[in-house]
C-alpha cells in the first residue's frame, strides 16, 4: 500500500456531536433551533451532522408557532428526498412529529418535472403543510406561478451550494426574487464551505440578510464516538491508472472508488473495461449475487469481496444494485458490501457509514465535489477508527499539451488539500496583542497559563476555537468585516489558493524551491488583490484587516502542521496542531510582519516533493517558469502603496539596492510605475 497523506488530523472522540438533549436534538440541531425565529437562516454544517432533522424542528416551529402556511423542502436530486421522510420526533422528546403525505413527496412520484409542477400548484391550493421536491421541479414551479404564489411560506433549500448569484443560475435568480419581495422565510443548508467554481452563492447585499449557524468539521468529528483519525492525500502514477490501482486500494478497507469521467485525462475512454480491469486486479470473479446484483470476487487469501458496480448503465441491473445499497435493513450491517465503484453517483447525500476510504481517480473540477466525496468517509460507525481520502492523479508526461493539463490538475489537488486543512482545523480567533490584553474564560493557555508579557495561544475545547494574539494585527472596524473574519476566512483562502498563478508561483518559484518569488508577494500583494476583488465594498482598512486574518489562518495552519510532524498525535489526542502553533510561537513573539514572511505553499511543496518523482517535479517547474510574467501595472501599484507605508514607518522610501529582498521588490514596483508614467508622457 502506498499513500502520501498531506493532511492527517486526530480528534478527541468526546461523543458530544451525537448526544441528544431532552428534545431529541444533537448539538448542531440545538444551535440551529435557537435561531428558528430568523426569517433568513443559513446553516453551514458537515455531512452527517443532522441538517435534515434540524430543518424538521425549525419548519415545525414556523408552521405551528410563527404563522407560516406551508413548508417546501427543495433538494438537488430525487435520492436525497428520502432524508425528509416521516420522523416520529415526539418519540425522542419533541412536541410534534414530522409527517409528509406520500402524494406531496414529489421525489418519490413518477413522471416528469412538468407534471410535478402541476402537483406543486395543487399543493399551494391545499391545506396540507409540507412538500418535498427537487431543485428542478421548484425552478419550473416558480417560473410558472411566480414568486408571489409562495408568499407566507417556508422555502428550505438543501445542498445550497448548487445555488449561485450568476445570472445564468435560475435557482439563484429565483432566490434573489424571493429576497426582494421579502414575503417568505428561507432556510438554506450546505455541507460545503465554499463553491468549487469560486462563484458567490449570494450577492453580498442578499447574504447580509441571512443569520448564519456554523457547525464546523472540527466540532463534528471531535464529537464522534469512534472515528479518531482522518487522512487526506494524493498519489501520482504513470501509465493507465488501473495498473496502479492496487497500490492505493486496500481490499481490507471499506472503499468508495470514483473512477474518472470519460472526458478526463485519466480515463481510458472505456468505463466498463476499467471496472472489469479493477475487478480482475483484485481477484477471481465468482459471479453476481442474485438478490443484490453485487459482483462477487475471490481474493488470493480466499475471502470473497462484495462489489457494487454503479458504473453499469444497464437500467434494471443498476437499479437493483442501487436499491440494495439503500436497503434500510442493511444500514448497520458492515458486511453487506465491501467496495462501491461509481462514476457520477455515491457522492452528495449518499449515506454508507462504514466507508473507510474514499478513493477518487483524476482531479474533480469542483472543490465542493471533493468535499462531498470526503464526506462519504467521515461518517461515525462502530469500531471505525480511521478514515482517508486519496486522490489518484496522473504524473505529467513528456508532451507539452499533456504537461500543461497535468500541471493544472496537480495545482488543483494541492489547493484542495490546503483548503481541507483549513476546513478540518479548529476555528481561529485572532486578537491584537496590546498592553490591555488579558485571558478570556473558557480558554486553556498551556502549562504556564496566560502570560501578559507575551503573545498567547488559548484553546477552547468545547467550541473548538483557537485564540491567538498577534502584535500589529489590524482589527476589522465594520460589522461586515468582523463577520468575514469570524466566519468567511475559508472563502477568502479558497479564492486565494484557487488562483492558478498564485499557487503556481508560490509552490514552484518560492525560495523553498530555489525560485525568486518572495513570500510577501503572496501574502501581501496576491492575497490583497483577492480580498479587494471579493469585498470591494469594504474600505482599505477593513480590506487589510481581512487580508491579515486570512494570511494568519493559512500560514499558522501550515507552520503548525510542519512543527507538529513528529508530535505523537495518538498520545496527545487532538492537540498536535495546538502544540505546533505553540512551538512556533515559542521562537519569538508573533507579529503580522513575521506571518507575512512565510510562504503559504512551502509545506505543500515539501509534501509534493515526497510524492512526485524528481523528473516530474522539474518538468512541472519548467512549465511554470516558461509562463512567468513580470510585474503587472496592478501589482506595481500595490507595491507602491506598500512602499508608502514603508516610508511612513521608516522615514524613507525603499531602496532598489537594499539587501532585504522585500524592500528591493517594493522599490522595483515604484520604479516600474515611474517608467510607465514616463512612457505615457512621451506618447
Amino acid at each position: 500500500m502506498h499513500s502520501v497523506p498531506s493532511v492527517s488530523v486526530s480528534y478527541a472522540r468526546n461523543g458530544s456531536s451525537t448526544r441528544a438533549n431532552e428534545l431529541g436534538m444533537r448539538v448542531m440541531q440545538e444551535r440551529a433551533y435557537e435561531k428558528r425565529g430568523e426569517q433568513y437562516l443559513l446553516i453551514k454544517s458537515p455531512p452527517a451532522s443532522g441538517k435534515s432533522r434540524a430543518l424538521m424542528f425549525i419548519a415545525l416551529d414556523k408552521l405551528h408557532n410563527q404563522g407560516l402556511k406551508q413548508a417546501i423542502i427543495v433538494v438537488p436530486e430525487k435520492s436525497i428526498g428520502g432524508s425528509f421522510a416521516d420522523e416520529p420526533l415526539s418519540k425522542f422528546g419533541f412536541w410534534a412529529d414530522w409527517v409528509v403525505e406520500p402524494r406531496w413527496n414529489l421525489c418519490n412520484s413518477p413522471g416528469t418535472d412538468g407534471g410535478k409542477v402541476n402537483s406543486v400548484g395543487a399543493f399551494l391550493e391545499s391545506s396540507d403543510r409540507v412538500l418535498v421536491c427537487t431543485h428542478a421541479t421548484f425552478r419550473f414551479a416558480v417560473e410558472r406561478f411566480g414568486v408571489e404564489a409562495f408568499d407566507d411560506r417556508l422555502i428550505a433549500v438543501d445542498e445550497f451550494h448548487h445555488v449561485s448569484a450568476n445570472p445564468d443560475n435560475k435557482l439563484g435568480g429565483h432566490l434573489g426574487g424571493f429576497l426582494t419581495r421579502d414575503r417568505v422565510h428561507v432556510v438554506a443548508m450546505t455541507g460545503s464551505y465554499f463553491r468549487g467554481d469560486a462563484e458567490a452563492v449570494l450577492m453580498p447585499q442578499d447574504e447580509s440578510k441571512f443569520e448564519t449557524v456554523t457547525y464546523t468539521y472540527y466540532e463534528q468529528l471531535n464529537g464522534y464516538q469512534w472515528l479518531k483519525n482522518l487522512d487526506i492525500g494524493y498519489f501520482f502514477y504513470n501509465g493507465p491508472y488501473v495498473d496502479d490501482i492496487l497500490r492505493v486500494l486496500d481490499p481490507a478497507q471499506k472503499t468508495i472508488l470514483h473512477i474518472p469521467n470519460v472526458n478526463a485525462r485519466e480515463s481510458t475512454k472505456d468505463k466498463h473495461r476499467e471496472v472489469e480491469h479493477i475487478i480482475d486486479a483484485l481477484g477471481e470473479w465468482q459471479g453476481t449475487d442474485p438478490e443484490t446484483g453485487f459482483q462477487l470476487v475471490k481474493l488470493p487469501d480466499g475471502r470473497v469481496l462484495r462489489i457494487a458496480d454503479l458504473v453499469d448503465d444497464e437500467g434494471p441491473r443498476r437499479d437493483r444494485v442501487s436499491a440494495a445499497l439503500k436497503d434500510p435493513a442493511q444500514k448497520m450491517n458492515r458486511d453487506h458490501v465491501d467496495i462501491i465503484i461509481a462514476l457520477g453517483m455515491a457522492k452528495e447525500g449518499f449515506d454508507w457509514i462504514w466507508c473507510e476510504h474514499a478513493l477518487t481517480v483524476g482531479y474533480r473540477a469542483s472543490l465542493t465535489e471533493v468535499v462531498q466525496i470526503i464526506g462519504r468517509a467521515t461518517r461515525d460507525a462502530p469500531s471505525k477508527f480511521r478514515a482517508r481520502f486519496t486522490n489518484l492523479i496522473a504524473e505529467p508526461d513528456a508532451s507539452e499539451g499533456a504537461v500543461t493539463e497535468a500541471v493544472n490538475d496537480t495545482l488543483k489537488a494541492i489547493a484542495a488539500s490546503l483548503l481541507m486543512e483549513q476546513v478540518l482545523a479548529p476555528r481561529f480567533e485572532f486578537k491584537p496583542k496590546t498592553q490591555a490584553s488579558a485571558a478570556d474564560p473558557g480558554f486553556d493557555y498551556g502549562d504556564g497559563g496566560y502570560d501578559p508579557s507575551k503573545c498567547n495561544v488559548g484553546f477552547n475545547e468545547t467550541s473548538g476555537t483557537f485564540q491567538i494574539e498577534i502584535k500589529g494585527l489590524a482589527e476589522p472596524k465594520s460589522k461586515e468585516a468582523a463577520r468575514i473574519c469570524a466566519q468567511d476566512l475559508n472563502e477568502v483562502i479558497t479564492a486565494f489558493v484557487q488562483d492558478r498563478n498564485t499557487i503556481a508561483r508560490g509552490l514552484f518559484d518560492g525560495d523553498h524551491a530555489g525560485g525568486e518569488t518572495l513570500a510577501e508577494e503572496m501574502t501581501q500583494i496576491r492575497m490583497g488583490k483577492i480580498v479587494k476583488e471579493r469585498y470591494p465594498e469594504l474600505d482599505e482598512h477593513d480590506q487589510e484587516a481581512v487580508r491579515q486574518h486570512a494570511v494568519a489562518a493559512l500560514n499558522l495552519t501550515q507552520k503548525a502542521k510542519e512543527l507538529a510532524t513528529g508530535i505523537d498525535a495518538e498520545k496527545t489526542g487532538n492537540t498536535a496542531l495546538i502544540d505546533g502553533v505553540r512551538k512556533f510561537m515559542n521562537v519569538r513573539d508573533l507579529d503580522i510582519d513575521l506571518i507575512d514572511k512565510i510562504n503559504p505553499f512551502g509545506e505543500a511543496y515539501a509534501i509534493l516533493a515526497k510524492s512526485m518523482s524528481e523528473e516530474s517535479l522539474k518538468r512541472v517547474a519548467a512549465v511554470i517558469a516558461g509562463k512567468k510574467v513580470s510585474l503587472t501595472p496592478e501589482e506595481a501599484r500595490d507595491l507602491a502603496k506598500r512602499a508608502l507605508a514603508f516610508k511612513k514607518e521608516r522615514g524613507r522610501l525603499p531602496s532598489i539596492t537594499s539587501l532585504d529582498a522585500w524592500e528591493k521588490r517594493m522599490a522595483e514596483g515604484v520604479a516600474f510605475l515611474a517608467r510607465m508614467k514616463a512612457e505615457a508622457a512621451h506618447v
